[in-house]
């Protein structure tokens, strides 16, 4: 069965997504894992959100396994749709 079909608990995922972004601007969250964030959001799979990005399907799976060294580039389109841009962040 779909996993995307099933009943979606609407305040769960307001959660998740205000704690994604309370994560991204505390510098949290790794490139891998808000990558994985991104995409479990969008509720698609590693294929459907690679090919909605125009990016690879391995591209997208060494990012999310945290082995990949994107390109900037590649992080732009990612990170778009989410309103996020890419940029320096501090050390903390």
């Amino acid at each position: 069965m779909d996993k995307r079909k099933k009943h979606i608990d609407r305040d769960a995922e307001r959660a998740f997504r205000d704690q994604f972004y309370q994560d991204i601007q505390n510098g949290t969250l790794s490139i891998a894992q808000a990558v994985k964030a991104m995409r479990k959001m969008s509720r698609l799979t590693q294929a459907e959100f690679a090919a909605h990005r125009g990016i690879s399907l391995p591209t997208l799976k060494q990012i999310e396994r945290g082995t990949g060294s994107p390109k900037t580039a590649t992080l732009v389109k990612i990170a778009d749709i989410f309103g996020l841009e890419v940029g320096f962040v501090a050390k903390k």
